[in-house]
């Protein structure tokens, strides 16, 4: 039996969003993919930059997609911020929450203490909510010229949904950086604490980072030093992954997630 990609690895870190589905559709032959590859032994973990939701939710939804996915098997950008947010204030301390009930549960199993306001806050949490608007982010802009730490779940410009392409957290952190002149702590992809702790989740020693946007999964794969598989089903494009210098380009590039179980 000849090797295929999948076997080069002992556990498979999946993007969500454009990569497994767009917004509540399943992408074409991923439940296959994934099903295929964990029968192949291959530790699975879904991880994804979107913090509006909690890890039950994105379960559900995965299941309802046909995917087989445990609660533990799903690690998102909202859980990485609330650790590391805990790792760098004294139990109890007042965190503004910009973002959905998702995030604020995160804080709050971290032993912080979730507000709305400003006051007596001294850090600041951001992560993707339809329903942000310009008096939270006035509150948290306060806060954060104050002093107070920030932290950003993820940096996301963009969202893939069946609409298309909308508004992402990025786009959300990058108006309060321009009200403060401030850079966020980033938790999620291209930054290395979601990647590091869900591989670390699963004790892999050999994980290959699947995404589809190069700014972000891609980029965050070759910050935290492990192999990419780009899939062409998101945001980037083949064209755009050849035009980068050589130390940022994906380790292989596939049409969507069937690329495992052959050499792209």
């Amino acid at each position: 039996m000849s090797e295929t990609l999948v076997d080069r690895y002992d556990a498979l870190l999946i993007d969500l969003d454009g990569t497994v589905y767009r917004g509540k559709e399943v992408v074409p032959g991923a439940v296959e993919a994934v099903a295929k590859a964990r029968e192949h032994g291959v530790g699975i973990r879904y991880v994804t930059n979107n913090a509006s939701r909690t890890p039950q939710a994105v379960a559900d939804q995965l299941v309802e997609l046909g995917f087989e996915a445990a609660l533990d098997e799903v690690s998102t950008s909202s859980q990485a911020g609330a650790a590391m947010l805990a790792e760098r204030l004294p139990a109890r301390s007042t965190v503004l929450v910009l973002g959905t009930e998702a995030l604020e549960a995160e804080v709050l199993k971290r032993g912080l203490i979730p507000t709305d306001t400003a006051e007596g806050a001294v850090a600041v949490v951001q992560g993707m909510s339809p329903d942000l608007g310009w008096r939270q982010l006035a509150e948290a802009a306060v806060a954060i010229r104050a002093g107070a730490l920030w932290v950003a779940c993820n940096v996301d410009a963009t969202l893939p949904t069946e609409r298309g392409l909308l508004p992402g957290n990025g786009s959300l952190v990058a108006a309060l950086r321009t009200a403060t002149d401030q850079e966020p702590l980033v938790a999620g992809k291209p930054a290395t604490p979601l990647l590091q702790q869900a591989a670390k989740s699963l004790g892999a020693h050999r994980p290959l980072v699947v995404g589809d946007r190069l700014d972000t999964d891609i980029l965050g794969a070759v910050n935290a030093g492990m192999d990419s598989l780009l899939v062409l089903t998101g945001v980037s494009t083949a064209e755009e992954a050849q035009a980068l210098p050589d130390e940022q380009k994906p380790t292989y590039v596939g049409a969507d997630l069937s690329v495992l179980h052959r050499l792209p």
